[in-house]
C-alpha cells in the first residue's frame, strides 16, 4: 500500500519512509498540546491496566459525570466516544435527511461521513481574502435552500479563525428556524474556552457540540472525545454508538486529565506566548503571510517561493513534518499549516524556514 503524507498525524508512516524512529521526527503536522499529557495520566493508565480483564464501562458513566461537572451540565447531555471522529460519522445518521452543508475549508471527514450516510454534500466556501470570515446573512441565505445538516468547526480547521460566541448563538437560532441540524465541532475550543457554545447548544434540540480530548490533553493515541446536546439528542446518539468503543485505559486517562486543575491554564499560557512568537517569526520572512488563529496551529500562505508540497519535502529531509493544505477545499498549493510547539522546537522551525525564505 502506498503511503502518503498530506494529512496530519502521519508520523509513523513518515518514519517508515525515512527509515528512522518516530521519535526522530519533529511533527508540526498534528496540532497536539506541546506540554504532553497531564502528569497524572501515566499513573492512571498503569493503575487501570489490571481492569483490562473486564469489559469497559460501555456508558463511561464516571467520565460523563466528571465532564458534566466541568461544564455545569447533567450527565445525560454527554455522550463519550472513541475520539470526536467517531461522532462525526454518527451524527449524519442521527440527523437523517438528504442534504448536508459544510462550511469550508473543512476537516475532510465531514464530507466522508455525509456521503457514507447517503446525504448529498454541498459547501459554503469562506475566502482567504477576508480571513475566512463567516457572513451570517450568507449562511441564512444558503440554509434557506433546504439543508438537513450543517457542519461548522469553531475555531476553523485548518484556518484557526474564531467565530465569537454571540455569533454562534445566532447560528444556532438560524439553524433552528430553518430546520437544519447543527453539528458544531469545537475540537480546538479548549484553547479559547471562553468562546465555547457548549452550554448554549445543550439547552435545546436540533444541535450537538463535538469536543475532543485528544488535542488539548495530548492523548491522540488513546482516542477520546464527547458530544454535548439535549438529553433527547444524546439518548438517540448514544443508541447509535457501537458498544465498548471507549476502552478502559482511555476512560482512566480522561478522568486523570480532568483531575488536573492547573493544566488548562498552563496550556493556554504557553500556547498564547509561543503562538505569538511563532506567528511573528514567520510573518517576518519574505513571501509568507500568517492568518490569525485562536487555536494551537497557524495557517500560512506562501506568496513567493516553493509550493507547500515542495516545502514539505524540503523540511522532511530535515526530519520536520508540516501539513500541506493543498488538499483542503478552498485552499491551494500555496497554503500550509504548522502546530504550535515548545520554544526550542518552534525555534528550529523558524531557523529552517529562514534558510528557505530569508
Amino acid at each position: 500500500m502506498k503511503e502518503t503524507f498530506d494529512h496530519g498525524g502521519t508520523v509513523f508512516a513518515v518514519a517508515r519512509h525515512l527509515g528512522v524512529s518516530p521519535d526522530d521526527i519533529l511533527d508540526f503536522s498534528a496540532s497536539i498540546n506541546p506540554l504532553g499529557p497531564p502528569a497524572g495520566v501515566r499513573g492512571a493508565v498503569t493503575f487501570a491496566f489490571d481492569r483490562l480483564v473486564h469489559y469497559p464501562d460501555s456508558t463511561a458513566a464516571e467520565l460523563r459525570e466528571a465532564l458534566a461537572r466541568r461544564h455545569g451540565l447533567h450527565p445525560g447531555t454527554i455522550c463519550v466516544a472513541n475520539g470526536s471522529t467517531e461522532l462525526i460519522y454518527l451524527v449524519p445518521r442521527l440527523a437523517g435527511g438528504a442534504r448536508g452543508l459544510i462550511v469550508a475549508p473543512p476537516f475532510s471527514e465531514y464530507a466522508k461521513s455525509l456521503s457514507r450516510a447517503g446525504l448529498e454534500v454541498d459547501y459554503l466556501d469562506l475566502s482567504p481574502a477576508d480571513g475566512f470570515a463567516l457572513s451570517l446573512d450568507l449562511l441564512d441565505c444558503r440554509l434557506a435552500d433546504g439543508y438537513d445538516l450543517l457542519f461548522l468547526a469553531n475555531p476553523g480547521n485548518p484556518t484557526g479563525a474564531l467565530i465569537p460566541r454571540h455569533d454562534i448563538a445566532e447560528i444556532v437560532r438560524l439553524c433552528r428556524s430553518r430546520g437544519t441540524f447543527l453539528v458544531l465541532d469545537e475540537a480546538f475550543i479548549d484553547f479559547c474556552e471562553e468562546e465555547s457554545a457548549t452550554p448554549l447548544v445543550a439547552q435545546g434540540d436540533g444541535a450537538v457540540v463535538l469536543r475532543s480530548m485528544t488535542k488539548f490533553y495530548a492523548i491522540p493515541g488513546l482516542r477520546l472525545g464527547y458530544a454535548v446536546g439535549s438529553e433527547a439528542v444524546i439518548a438517540r446518539l448514544s443508541a447509535l454508538r457501537e458498544p465498548w468503543s471507549v476502552n478502559t485505559l482511555a476512560q482512566a486517562a480522561g478522568l486523570a486529565c480532568l483531575a488536573d486543575p492547573d493544566y488548562p491554564a498552563r496550556t493556554r499560557s504557553l500556547v498564547e506566548v509561543e503562538r505569538a512568537r511563532l506567528a511573528a517569526g514567520i510573518a517576518a520572512l519574505p513571501g509568507l503571510a500568517v492568518y490569525p488563529s485562536a487555536a494551537n496551529y497557524l495557517l500560512i500562505r506562501i506568496d513567493v517561493g516553493p509550493t507547500a508540497r515542495e516545502l514539505a519535502t524540503r523540511l522532511l529531509s530535515e526530519r520536520v513534518l508540516i501539513r500541506d493544505c493543498s488538499s483542503f477545499r478552498g485552499l491551494s498549493e500555496r497554503f500550509f499549516r504548522v502546530a504550535v510547539r515548545g520554544a526550542g522546537e518552534n525555534g528550529r522551525l523558524l531557523e529552517l524556514l529562514g534558510g528557505i525564505f530569508g
